[in-house]
């Protein structure tokens, strides 16, 4: 029987951190071997999260980083942009490989980083380093990174939209517009008054108009397949479901290019 890989995943008790040990339970390829959580610890997973019971049953740890290397060959960070690139240089350190799901591993250029983002990159000499976790486009790459930056959530759904006819050149780059929607899920498992039952429940509304940190992710992606700089415009909107995301995008076709030949 081939041995399995023990995966842990630090910060497991938000949305995502959910979202991955559903999909890792079971996993012929894996055995989730730890789960932490700052706000959770000493909790067992299926208490914070009941549907879980008899299934996931591991108990949350706070962070350990030489027991996270000693318990796990892949960590999964899904921590808060900011303190992911604190933390994950430290597990690397360690031998291990990370996929980091915040911001702070995607860009290739930190200035881009800092600019979406606002914050000082701490360790800008990772950026050349991570793989950006796209497998449709990077998934060779990605088989032996030992750091890959997760794509965030718009950025994966309005590229992959393009990637084939942007590649192909069935569409121009110049006037790309994207509309997409996102599920309230998508700001994770906070208090927020913007994000409760009565704000969201029947609105639908358009958010971050002007200046989306998505937005300069999805343009870097789109200029690496074009091969030319590429500027979008990007309007994100909330809908009133709980998990789920939409990406409606518009592009010139080019010159010959018909609806048909797509």
């Amino acid at each position: 029987m081939q041995q399995k890989t023990r995966i842990g995943i630090i910060g497991a008790t938000g949305y995502v951190g959910a979202e991955l040990a559903r999909i890792l339970y079971g996993h012929d390829g894996f055995e989730l071997t730890l789960l932490t959580s700052q706000s959770f610890a000493g909790k067992p997973f299926s208490q914070i999260y009941p549907a879980f019971r008899g299934l996931v049953d591991l108990t949350c740890r706070t962070l350990d980083l030489d027991e996270a290397a000693a318990l796990c060959d892949i960590v999964v960070t899904a921590l808060p942009h900011g303190v992911s690139s604190a933390t994950v240089p430290q597990l690397l350190e360690r031998g291990l490989r990370v996929l980091d799901h915040s911001g702070d591993f995607r860009y290739r250029e930190v200035a881009a980083y800092e600019d979406a983002y606002k914050l000082t990159h701490p360790e800008p000499a990772l950026l050349a380093e991570a793989v950006y976790g796209l497998p449709e486009l990077y998934r060779t790459k990605i088989g032996s990174a030992r750091l890959i930056g997760d794509p965030g959530c718009y950025p994966t759904c309005s590229i992959l939209a393009l990637a084939p006819a942007l590649k192909g050149g069935a569409v121009s780059s110049d006037r790309i517009i994207v509309d997409a929607v996102s599920g309230v899920s998508g700001a994770g498992r906070k208090s927020d008054l913007a994000y409760s039952y009565c704000e969201t429940d029947e609105s639908f509304r358009a958010y971050g108009v002007i200046g989306h940190r998505h937005t300069s992710e999805i343009e870097q992606e789109l200029s690496l397949l074009a091969g030319r700089t590429v500027a979008i415009g990007f309007t994100p909107h909330l809908a009133p479901m709980k998990r789920g995301m939409l990406a409606t995008v518009y592009a010139d076709l080019m010159p010959g290019v018909t609806a048909e030949s797509l």
